[in-house]
């Protein structure tokens, strides 16, 4: 006997709304592709705080628009550019390894990736001119503050007369 072809299409098995259980799994994964110790210390303290708030909204689901309400969110608790860059940064990389693992579409994780990342107040230039302004600041904070017989060895100073590089 001959089968009919199913004309039904396939549902597709992918999530919009993760559950804590898909989000723990897509977090192990993040962790497990890190080497460092460090880096998983972080992206850890960065999912959590992630899960955490999305767990405390009702029934969100996991797309571009919820990672820019939790980045104003971040903006309104008034963090660092760099602090709300990393963790803005874990979120892309759960929504990479949850499309990875079959948890998210490929578009959805695709969206979420381009959620822009919050810019320094500070330009590369302003930068430059601070360090070169403390430069003898921190010269002069050594040389008054240190009795002769405590002196820096001799690499710090040496440093710190250095000409600035370009």
């Amino acid at each position: 006997m001959k089968q009919k072809p199913d004309s039904r299409r396939k549902r597709n098995s992918n999530k919009s709304i993760l559950r804590l259980p898909d989000l723990e799994h897509a977090k192990a994964a993040v962790l497990n592709s890190l080497n460092s110790v460090d880096a998983k210390r972080g992206y850890r303290h960065a999912i959590d705080d992630f899960v955490d708030w999305y767990c405390s909204e009702p029934r969100l689901a996991f797309n571009r628009i919820v990672v820019l309400r939790y980045r104003s969110h971040l903006e309104s608790r008034q963090l660092a550019p760099g602090t709300i860059n990393l963790r803005l940064g874990a979120v892309r990389r759960l929504a990479y390894e949850a499309a990875d693992c079959g948890l998210l579409s490929a578009d959805l994780a695709a969206g979420i990736r381009r959620v822009k990342g919050e810019r320094s107040s500070r330009s590369p230039a302003m930068i430059k001119a601070s360090a070169e302004a403390q430069r003898p600041l921190t010269r002069l904070a050594l040389q008054q503050s240190l009795p002769p017989s405590s002196a820096p060895p001799a690499s710090t100073l040496a440093a710190s007369r250095s000409p600035p590089r370009t």
